[in-house]
């Protein structure tokens, strides 16, 4: 039995049934306010742009847009399929969590119910993680 934030490893190239974290697969992090604005970005190594960060800005408007006008409620995550990566937006109590994960991340309903009780602090006391 895995915790959420470990699980069997998904890339087919990797050992079979070796745990490894969530946060393995993250390569940046966005935090948003509740109006859509973002507060804080995190880069890694494995990627230092923060462009990515511009078409989560994009959905969080489209999201209120589309909320308003059709009046739609209960709005809890968005995933944005890339090329080169995939996004994964979470609303969370006070903010939006936004993280850029590697293409080969299975975003599935545990990831998503891991991003919705990820604190940003443990990007900043994770060295992988650096504020921009």
């Amino acid at each position: 039995m895995y915790s959420l934030a470990e699980r069997p490893l998904q890339h087919p190239s990797l050992a079979p049934n070796l745990p490894m974290t969530y946060s393995d697969d993250v390569v940046g992090a966005a935090i948003f306010d509740l109006n859509g604005l973002p507060k804080e970005y995190f880069t890694t190594p494995e990627d230092d742009n923060v462009s990515w960060v511009q078409t989560i800005f994009q959905a969080l408007g489209l999201r209120s847009l589309l909320m308003s006008s059709l009046q739609l409620e209960g709005f809890h995550h968005a995933t944005i399929l890339g090329t080169t990566h995939s996004a994964v937006v979470v609303k969370q109590k006070a903010h939006y969590v936004a993280l850029l994960v590697q293409p080969h991340a299975v975003i599935d309903a545990a990831f998503i119910g891991w991003v919705q009780t990820f604190e940003s602090s443990e990007l900043k006391s994770n060295a992988r993680f650096q504020l921009v």
